[in-house]
């Protein structure tokens, strides 16, 4: 199975002093899903917002499930309230499409995990 790259934006995105925010491994913490993160150092970074790119290696189980899981991740971190959160996510599936998650449907998500 070839990868598929989810880029995470925002103040929750990023590790720092040794340790991961919230979104990026929570994210890669979804059940039928492995993978692994890294800051994306060819990103422009702005002040206080910056970027890693999570790749997931493996998907146990039906990709609508997960694509369910996915969007639901999306949801909570674009709107906490409390403090820092995501501003963008971009998933990128195998084939090379690209995907914002901001008005993606569940079908759209599923395609790009499926493809």
């Amino acid at each position: 199975m070839a990868e598929i790259q989810l880029a995470i934006e925002g103040e929750d995105a990023m590790p720092t002093a040794g340790y991961a925010y919230a979104a990026t491994e929570a994210l890669l913490a979804i059940p039928g899903i492995s993978g692994n993160y890294a800051v994306n150092s060819d990103a422009p970074e702005r002040e206080g917002v910056t970027a890693t790119v999570a790749t997931i290696v493996g998907i146990v189980g039906g990709a609508i499930a997960i694509a369910e899981q996915i969007r639901k991740w999306y949801q909570e971190y674009k709107a906490k309230q409390s403090g820092k959160r995501i501003e963008k996510v971009l998933i990128v599936g195998r084939n090379g499409r690209r995907l914002l998650l901001e008005d993606a449907t569940l079908e759209e998500i599923r395609q790009i995990l499926e493809s």
